[in-house]
């Protein structure tokens, strides 16, 4: 079973608007959510399940606004929350940013999407793309003999419209890698992975059907072709469109592409990753008087290969004063809201180091409050690469016109959770 309301309360727990899917539960159960999340923050016990009697409340918070779902029966939790999560997407699409006013301003597209996201408490069309064929944010037009519900809600491709044409036929494949790392303060690489994504564009007109081929360890290992680098890839998701029991059988991804930008599948590979930008620090903090910091970073990356916007954020004492800056390359900010200093590197190659210098104040009154120690974190993308070695073995794209289409595959690598923990 799923939901048997959806509501959606502003901060202080007034409802915003809501929709009841089977009428077995209460509407006015919900005026007990926000005592009860209110206790267990007090108490330091969150949940994401509440209860009160027999009603179960699932909740999420997205920006000023919670959208809970009630029930009073054993749930399919992680569904009820996928949907949760789901709704925010698709009113993200609609309203650009979602949040109190974008739903006071747009109540009655907000009930039409309630009305056709679910039904009788299950989940039903959620591709925000399909909804915008019918679910306009214009005022709707009387027009009896054009009204006719989109094919796509009663076909078995719900996701792909028929009928689509391009004068050019393209794909943009786009190989997205994320490295989470964590260094501890003496150098030693604590924890880390990756985190990647296939993201595709697709202008291709009809029905096509499209073969993906990548250098997957276990493809290799089943088609007996054990040369050159391949990759193991763990907690693969995919786009509802890609046929799993044929990805089960022979590892093949085989699907009929969503029209426009979509994620085709999502992967983590739990190797160890050597740090692209590594960073030494030395921060000499003399009390009553100054903080002296010298930061080094070096890329450790291919020397053909350059990381761009690469930010490097040194945490420096709240109550640091008179920053003075010296750097070998790039800008250095002071962000005193954040207690942080920026250091902005437009263009990092690699093999270079760079050194970076700040100095700052400190006031002859102690300060008694007890600081934590944060960690220094580096944001940067590199273009053209990718740290696990995943690669686009091949595109295949079948359609019964037999046109010719052209796949473009571009990879990226950028930081993740990258965190490199400091003495002071």
């Amino acid at each position: 079973m799923s939901a048997s309301a959806i509501f959606v309360l502003d901060l202080k727990g007034k409802v915003l608007i809501c929709r009841n899917y089977k009428g077995d539960v209460n509407m006015a159960e919900i005026d007990h959510f926000l005592p009860l999340l209110m206790q267990q923050e007090e108490e330091g016990l969150l949940c994401p399940v509440l209860s009160h009697g027999n009603v179960h409340f699932m909740w999420i918070k997205h920006s000023n606004l919670y959208l809970v779902a009630t029930t009073n029966k054993n749930s399919n939790a992680s569904l009820v929350y996928s949907f949760l999560y789901k709704i925010v997407e698709v009113f993200t699409e609609y309203f650009k940013e979602l949040e109190e006013e974008s739903i006071q301003d747009n109540f009655v597209v907000v009930y039409e999407l309630l009305d056709e996201l679910m039904d009788f408490g299950f989940p039903q069309t959620t591709d925000s793309k399909i909804l915008q064929e019918y679910i306009t944010q214009e005022g709707t037009k009387l027009e009896v003999a054009k009204s006719k519900v989109p094919t796509t809600v009663t076909n078995a491709v719900s996701w792909r419209s028929e009928g689509i044409k391009y004068k050019k036929n393209e794909v943009f494949i786009d190989v997205i890698e994320s490295i989470n790392v964590l260094v501890n303060a003496n150098g030693s690489v604590m924890s880390s992975d990756i985190v990647g994504s296939i993201k595709l564009k697709t202008m291709l007109s009809g029905m096509p059907e499209l073969r993906l081929g990548l250098n997957d360890r276990v493809l290799f290992a089943l088609t007996g072709r054990d040369k050159g680098k391949t990759v193991v890839m763990e907690d693969v998701k995919f786009h509802q469109c890609v046929r799993l029991s044929r990805f089960d059988s022979d590892r093949t991804i085989s699907f009929i592409p969503p029209d426009g930008e979509s994620e085709l599948m999502s992967y983590r590979i739990n190797t160890h990753v050597k740090p692209l930008i590594w960073i030494e620090s030395v921060i000499e903090k003399f009390s009553h008087s100054r903080v002296e910091i010298m930061v080094k970073a070096k890329g450790q990356f291919k020397k053909q290969s350059v990381a761009n916007n690469v930010e490097v954020r040194v945490p420096v004492p709240s109550d640091a004063d008179s920053p003075k800056f010296k750097t070998s390359t790039g800008t250095a900010k002071y962000v005193p809201e954040k207690n942080m200093v920026v250091w902005t590197i437009k263009s990092f190659p690699g093999g270079k180091e760079f050194l970076m210098r700040a100095h700052f104040g400190l006031p002859s009154v102690e300060n008694h409050e007890l600081e934590g120690k944060p960690p220094i974190t580096v944001k940067f993308e590199i273009p053209y690469f990718t740290v696990s070695g995943i690669q686009v073995r091949y595109m295949k794209i079948i359609e019964k016109s037999g046109y010719q289409a052209l796949p473009w595959v571009r990879y990226i690598t950028q930081s993740g959770d990258y965190q490199l923990r400091t003495n002071v």
